[in-house]
């Protein structure tokens, strides 16, 4: 700040002497004489101080989407090929595929603000008043507090995603919370054990996986509904874990399982008729009915269980999600599906997992909002070592022999999702 004599006030006339910005300055009388007092106030000083940019804060609030497309009817013909002719060439191959090498994770250069002080030109003052130490503790303490400030101003909040639905009834947004706190409590009665194949004689895991891939490939073909596909395998597990099957009955008890779940979620089930062809008549029609009877007594009717769908419905809704993340997401819980190992966790997590990992993959960063950790109960931290497996699931979708779910995702209807590079660079993150 420029000024006169340090120390020496002085009493000057009268005149029209003007500060920066063409403000008068204020007059006072003194015994007849006029003086001025070029004492400036801590607030005009704290105008020049130029403020740092303010923390980023990206809200990306989509509208949900309308759910999965219409099944592609230019869908491979395989899909009504026996899966008995199958077994044997595949359960033979026992050989694993490699993963492919891991990518390097590109991090984003961060954007730093800087605080600079803009040197300020004066003209002559008449008084001159040096800045004090307490006035620069005051200007410092300021600047701090601005910035905590900004940083409430800018916390993440927990979206209400049921507030644009409290007019659709079909929503039940009075009691939506209660319902899936219900569906919480009770996935644990409708999942089965993850060992279960340890009681098996004459099955494993691999031809389980055989079995459901070839299964997403009939539902696709018969335009099913997606709860139904869910539930199918929900039958077939809580199925397998209670009754011992040979190999030769495997897929009959696919197809029984097929039956059942569309009987409960369809509008029109298909026929028996059509399960003996896509079959190629491997199984009679009596013993298909038998084995629905079984299944049913095994099961003592219950059909009624939460599967991964229910979830993934909410917590598609908590993300606020859009078509393409949609879709990319049913498609690697579909990956889950066929996978035997994934059998370890509820529902619930699962399908989180693979919204979280379908975010990560499209976005290219970890992205888990504050909405969706309160709507799923679950934390990044929590989610981290299964979207490493689905990663995995999704890195060899395209190569082996089960391929069902990338076929099946590689059409317009399901918005290429099958294309959608896996996210590398997030197991590599884990390792």
């Amino acid at each position: 700040m420029a000024s006169t004599d340090e120390n020496k006030p002085t009493l000057i006339k009268p005149s029209n002497v003007q500060v920066k910005g063409g403000a008068e300055m204020a007059t006072r009388k003194l015994v007849g004489v006029e003086t001025r007092s070029n004492r400036r106030v801590l607030g005009a000083i704290n105008q020049n101080l130029v403020g740092g940019h303010g923390y980023p804060c990206v809200v990306n609030k989509r509208g949900l989407s309308d759910g999965n497309g219409i099944c592609d009817k230019n869908f491979p013909d395989r899909a009504h090929r026996p899966i008995t002719r199958k077994f044997a060439a595949q359960i033979a191959s026992s050989q694993q595929h490699s993963s492919e090498e891991n990518k390097k994770p590109k991090v984003a250069a961060e954007s730093f603000s800087v605080w600079e002080d803009v040197e300020e030109n004066e003209t002559a003052n008449d008084e001159p008043v040096p800045m004090s130490l307490e006035q620069t503790e005051r200007v410092t303490n300021d600047k701090d507090q601005m910035e905590v400030e900004m940083e409430d101003i800018f916390e993440e909040a927990v979206i209400d995603i049921d507030g644009d639905d409290s007019k659709n009834p079909l929503a039940a947004v009075e009691y939506v919370g209660d319902l899936f706190a219900n569906y919480r409590k009770m996935e644990v009665y409708g999942c089965a054990s993850p060992n279960y194949m340890a009681q098996q004689v004459d099955i494993n895991e691999r031809m389980r996986s055989i079995l459901i891939d070839w299964l997403i490939e009939v539902h696709h073909k018969f335009e099913l509904r997606e709860e139904t596909l869910f539930l199918t395998v929900n039958l077939i597990d809580r199925f397998l874990e209670k009754q011992g099957i040979v190999r030769k009955k495997l897929q009959l008890v696919g197809l029984v399982a097929m039956l059942l779940a569309c009987k409960y979620e369809e509008i029109h089930a298909p026929l028996v008729e059509d399960l003996v062809l896509i079959s190629d008549k491997a199984y009679t029609r009596k013993e298909i009915l038998e084995m629905e009877r079984m299944m049913l007594n095994t099961l003592q009717f219950n059909m009624s269980v939460p599967t991964a769908y229910v979830f993934m419905q909410r917590y598609l809704k908590a993300a606020q999600c859009d078509r393409k993340l949609e879709l990319l997401s049913f498609m690697l819980v579909e990956l889950c599906l066929v996978e035997y190992e994934m059998l370890k966790f509820p529902p619930s997590f699962i399908a989180a997992a693979a919204i979280y990992t379908a975010q990560t993959t499209l976005y290219g960063v970890q992205q888990w909002s504050k909405t969706c950790e309160v709507h799923t109960s679950y934390s990044e931290d929590q989610l981290l070592d299964c979207s490493k497996s689905i990663v995995g699931y999704h890195k060899k979708a395209a190569t082996g022999k089960l391929t069902g779910v990338h076929r099946k995702y590689s059409i317009s209807k399901f918005g290429y999702a099958a294309k959608c590079e896996p996210a590398h660079f997030l197991v590599q993150t884990q390792q």
